[in-house]
């Protein structure tokens, strides 16, 4: 099993934010380090603060050297698909290759009924969804991008540079949806994200995926599979080791370390020296 970090930007500070992330980058047993993306926060007082995903994990990636850096996940909504490629690219560059790229519908109503963002019904949201996936990668991976959807268009459309990862940084979807997010995962992701709950949802889930590539004759080895490893507010690192140790007997690849702030760069090291053994 193999472990990450995930640190929600609300109710915190900067300060307490680049602790930990220096320490994830020193200690090697994380492999990688996330943040959300979200304007409000999503759990509490919803009128406290939250850092905006792609200023503060661009800074996070000169405050670091090793770890990769990514965002679980982006919401579709938020940004035009090729001002999102044009920042994938750049901070791919800037944070010398370590950059993956979460991607999701989105959800988030509150937010959008604020900020007047059409975040629309379900089966629109996916429908747009599909289409910004393709823009997408077409932006990051081509010369040139033509696209003609319902939600976008795109006429040989270029996003130059392009980032430092060929074809395009991997690609994380997060979602449980079994009739559209699974299969949008078995076409397009490198890395599937089940986004929490029971070991029992997670083994069926997982279960899906495999279905969705064999009906279009993917090797479901290519996607790495995550979890959250939630340590909850009164939560142990006791109870976050016996996740790990949960979900690895159900076939985690990568499990995410997500603590509720405050947060106390102490953990990082604490609980890496707990998770070593499951580590392989």
């Amino acid at each position: 099993m193999r472990f990450a970090w995930k640190t929600m930007p609300q109710h915190c500070t900067w300060e307490d934010l680049l602790a930990v992330w220096r320490e994830v980058d020193r200690i090697e047993l994380y492999e990688s380090a996330w943040n959300f993306d979200h304007f409000y926060p999503i759990y509490g007082d919803s009128d406290g603060p939250c850092l905006e995903a792609w200023v503060t994990l661009s800074a996070l990636a000169r405050e670091t050297s090793r770890v990769r850096i990514g965002c679980m996940v982006n919401g579709a909504v938020y940004r035009h698909p090729a001002v999102l490629a044009s920042m994938t690219s750049t901070l791919d560059i800037v944070s010398g290759g370590r950059l993956e790229l979460g991607l999701g519908a989105a959800w988030n109503e509150q937010e959008c009924d604020a900020y007047g963002i059409e975040l629309g019904p379900l089966r629109d949201r996916f429908d747009r969804f599909e289409e910004y996936l393709q823009c997408v990668i077409g932006l990051l991976r081509d010369d040139t991008t033509s696209f003609e959807g319902r939600w976008f268009r795109l006429t040989e459309a270029r996003n130059e540079p392009k980032g430092s990862q060929r074809p395009h940084p991997p690609i994380c979807i997060g979602g449980a949806g079994e009739r559209r997010t699974l299969p949008l995962v078995a076409r397009y992701a490198q890395h599937w994200n089940f986004p929490g709950g029971t070991v029992e949802t997670f083994r069926r889930k997982l279960d899906r995926l495999h279905e969705c590539c064999a009906e279009i004759g993917r090797d479901p080895a290519e996607i790495l599979v995550s979890t959250h490893l939630l340590q909850l507010p009164g939560q142990t690192h006791d109870d976050v080791v016996r996740q790990a140790e949960t979900y690895a007997e159900a076939g985690l690849q990568l499990g995410i370390v997500y603590p509720w702030p405050p947060f106390d760069a102490g953990d990082v090291e604490a609980l890496a020296r707990r998770l070593e053994p499951l580590a392989g």
